[in-house]
């Protein structure tokens, strides 16, 4: 049996997901998800992320970005560098790239 030195991943297609609404706390901007939206318990690899709804202006740019959802619980999304992503980097509504492990809890913006 041949071992290959990688995984195939997301062999149906990317997912995509789309926030339902956004809060801003002292310590966390959160934007919350359909309750089944992160639900696969061992799904690892791109995921397209809509960010519907516009931050506040005025919310302080060095506030990290949370997801929540029913099922996956609350992850802070990370950057290149293992660095949080913020506020900053998120400044309009759009849609971005991530990778996602749910394995190793990792969240981290591509594009």
């Amino acid at each position: 049996m041949a071992v290959y030195p990688y995984q195939f991943i997301n062999t149906r297609g990317i997912p995509t997901i789309e926030s339902t609404g956004v809060s801003v706390g002292t310590d966390a901007v959160t934007f919350t998800f359909n309750s089944n939206s992160m639900r696969s318990t061992s799904f690892r690899g791109l995921v397209l992320i809509k960010f519907a709804q516009e931050i506040a202006s005025g919310t302080t740019t060095t506030l990290p970005i949370q997801l929540t959802s029913t099922y996956g619980g609350t992850k802070t999304a990370t950057k290149a560098g293992d660095t949080n992503l913020t506020v900053a980097d998120l400044a309009t509504p759009g849609i971005h790239l991530f990778y996602y492990d749910r394995l190793t809890d990792v969240l981290q913006i591509i594009a």
